[in-house]
């Protein structure tokens, strides 16, 4: 059985508020960077998610690294994880490495509509 979810981290990368939204389906993880600008209230930010979700730019799928635990988890080792995750350095670096393949293949394209529009 297959499972999916989506976490959305707001956090200020001077000098706009930016999210990251990264959403896993079926094996595969997906990311996508929104930029704010000013720092967003939460009904801002579920507003935009509602009317733009549609037109989001997603990374090219990475293959997922598995299901969750379903054994009993201490409970200060939840509260460590939670405690990374909200760190400001905490970005993960499967959402930053799913970013740069978005933006190689971003360039690749424009160098290939320039090259066209050239000849």
């Amino acid at each position: 059985m297959e499972t999916a979810g989506a976490k959305l981290t707001v956090m200020f990368e001077d000098p706009f508020w930016i999210g990251l939204l990264e959403r896993e389906e079926d094996g595969k993880y997906e990311v996508s960077k929104i930029v704010f600008g000013a720092e967003p209230r939460d009904c801002e930010v579920l507003a935009f998610l509602l009317e733009n979700w549609d037109r989001l730019r997603f990374s090219p799928p990475l293959k997922s690294e598995g299901a969750a635990r379903k054994e009993r988890v201490n409970p200060k080792r939840i509260q460590r994880e939670a405690n990374r995750q909200l760190a400001p350095a905490g970005v993960a670096t499967r959402a930053q490495q799913a970013l740069a393949l978005q933006r190689e293949q971003l360039k690749k394209e424009r160098e290939l509509r320039a090259r066209e529009s050239k000849k």
